[in-house]
């Protein structure tokens, strides 16, 4: 979605973290996407995935293909997941 901005709410509490990393997930990131669809109750992830790192810990991810959601729910990572999202329609678009 061109044009499309973050929502003031969401940056300000983004910003308050030390470092978020959004990347695509590799090979090794398997085993804490399980998990996180485990704890979410939610289905494995399928296809390419987008995770987000929150200070160091994968605290959420979204695939690219189903745009569904998951985070760990013993973390606050609400913030965090609507960035992720935000980042893949950007990269949605620009496709």
């Amino acid at each position: 979605m061109r044009g499309r901005q973050l929502p003031e709410a969401v940056r300000r509490i983004v910003a308050a973290r030390d470092e978020i990393v959004i990347r695509w997930a590799a090979h090794e990131d398997v085993d804490r996407l399980s998990e996180l669809a485990q704890l979410a109750e939610k289905p494995e992830l399928a296809g390419p995935v987008l995770l987000a790192e929150a200070d160091g810990e994968v605290v959420a991810a979204v695939s690219s293909a189903s745009g569904l959601a998951v985070a760990d729910p013993f973390v606050a990572s609400s913030d965090v997941v609507a960035l992720l999202r935000f980042r893949a329609d950007q990269l949605d678009a620009a496709a």
